[in-house]
């Protein structure tokens, strides 16, 4: 007699890997004549845009460019200038080789080291590097037993729960509006900004996001040396093309700026302010299999093997404010803050007494000018550490997929210290794998020996907690049988007390 088998496939958790990797940087930054030379160099930044990611077997290829910007004060009393260049980068990071069907990689980092020297008034040399870290984790397809039919097989049935990452686009797209400054600017020292999402509806390969670009620019007018601000919100409205988003997605929308680029109007028009901004979509749609936990046959010999998989579910999604605060002392009481800066270094999860909390590490830089009339960059590195709003074991499998993104950040002198509030959004979700064991592969073996007729009754006596359906195993007798021969209630799966249970089929 041959056995019924009948499998499904479901997304189980495939292979994960965290590789690190270096960006060195090598170049020479000349001055354009509209900018004064240098007098003194005061910072130097690096921040790398991955706008595209590829995963092949045992390789994962990254390209962007990596922003090197550099501050300086200019000769003639010019005061805070900036001069900045991007250099294009192509790098492969070595993996393991593992099979997958769906993946994501989230790609961070923080600067190793820069040194920025004034090789003439124009010209500035930077070498350094940037640590890269990339974290990828993959889905894979897995076949499973799903149910089993003939040969007296008697199966018990667990319902494995989790999701399928149906969707991962970044997308670059364009905001564009005016800029308009109160009286001509002789420079723009930065143009920062930060996007919030208002609303994202889920079509069948479709998304439409929108939202709201804040956009906050430092600049300097003609023949002054204070810094001035001029801020602005930009509407956007983008449809998204995405193969195998449905409507029953659960999916999540984040919006960074990753460049701007400012140009005046002629006469007395206003300037135009152009954004570069990557929207990050990711989907994922639940799903609920029934599978084989477990199974024998009343009529035959079976040996099942088991199959060890891990599930991933979507723990929690994350779209908090934290405000971080600190202070420290400046070595020139007399200091005057000019402008300051905060960059985030990666996130990870890490458990701390009570719970998950994600950490990283803001390192906000100052600039001011000293009792000299020297601009100097003083720095005051915090900690985040926001709890995640869930529960999970310390033993959990956790893995975070958040983008970390400053919202507010004030700088001011105090009684020769720096003061420094820093507002960090996190936006994201976190998910978890969980490990589940179920029938792999079973095959009907000999036919079982008939009951011996001179035995009339058996009686097992069970302890408490004991799983009827194990019982029922190792005796080859229907769990429903067990079930009627001894008066249980119907769906009764463990026994709750000590007794004695009456054993049918002699």
């Amino acid at each position: 007699m041959e056995l019924k088998i009948f499998r499904d496939a479901l997304p189980a958790a495939g292979a994960n890997c965290t590789v690190k990797a270096e960006l060195p940087l090598e170049t020479e930054i000349l001055i354009s004549d509209y900018l004064p030379p240098v007098f003194k160099l005061v910072k130097c930044f690096a921040k790398p845009v991955v706008l595209q990611k590829q995963l092949q077997p045992g390789k994962l290829t990254l390209e962007g460019y990596l922003r090197c910007i550099v501050y300086y004060q200019g000769e003639d009393d010019a005061g805070l200038c900036q001069t900045e260049q991007k250099l294009p980068f192509n790098k492969v990071l070595e993996l393991p080789e593992f099979a997958f069907t769906a993946w994501t990689a989230q790609v961070e980092g923080q600067t190793e080291y820069l040194n920025c020297r004034s090789v003439m008034p124009r010209r500035i040399e930077v070498r350094g590097a940037f640590g890269l870290v990339a974290s990828v984790y993959t889905q894979q397809k897995t076949e499973v037993l799903t149910a089993l039919a003939d040969g007296g097989i008697e199966q018990q049935l667990t319902t494995l729960e989790g999701v399928r990452r149906a969707a991962v686009l970044d997308k670059l797209i364009t905001v564009e509006g005016e800029l308009a400054f109160p009286s001509p600017p002789a420079a723009i020292l930065d143009i920062a900004g930060t996007a919030s999402l208002h609303d994202l509806k889920v079509l069948n390969a479709k998304a439409v996001a929108k939202g709201t670009l804040h956009v906050l620019c430092a600049w300097r007018a003609e023949g002054e040396s204070a810094l001035q601000s001029q801020s602005l919100d930009l509407p956007f409205n983008q449809v998204l093309d995405v193969e195998g988003l449905s409507e029953d997605c659960r999916c999540l929308c984040v919006a960074e700026p990753v460049g701007f680029t400012a140009t005046q109007g002629e006469g007395e028009a206003p300037g135009s302010l152009s954004a570069t901004v990557i929207l990050r979509l990711r989907a994922w749609r639940p799903y609920q299999l029934q599978c084989v936990a477990d199974a024998f046959s009343t009529q035959f010999e079976t040996e099942p093997v088991m199959q060890n998989l891990r599930t991933e579910a979507l723990l929690c999604a994350l779209n908090e404010t934290v405000t971080l605060t600190g202070s420290g002392p400046l070595p020139d009481a007399g200091a005057k803050v000019l402008a300051c800066f905060a960059a985030i270094g990666p996130a990870q999860l890490v458990w701390q007494e009570t719970g998950w909390v994600v950490a990283a590490r803001v390192l906000v830089t100052a600039f001011g000018e000293n009792s000299l009339a020297e601009l100097e960059s003083y720095e005051k590195p915090l900690e985040l550490a926001l709890p995640i709003p869930a529960e999970a074991a310390e033993t959990a499998a956790l893995y975070p997929e958040c983008w970390l993104s400053v919202e507010d950040l004030q700088c001011s002198c105090t009684g020769g210290a720096l003061d420094v509030s820093v507002t960090v959004r996190v936006e994201g979700a976190i998910l978890s794998r969980r490990q589940a064991s179920c029938v792999g592969s079973i095959a009907l073996g000999e036919k079982l020996a008939p009951a011996d007729p001179e035995i009339s009754l058996r009686i097992y006596y069970a302890q408490a907690g004991e799983a009827l359906f194990a019982i029922a195993k190792r005796y080859h007798v229907s769990p429903g049988q067990m079930l009627a021969a001894n008066d249980l209630a119907e769906g009764t799966t463990a026994i709750e007390k000590a007794q004695r249970l009456l054993i049918p089929g002699a």
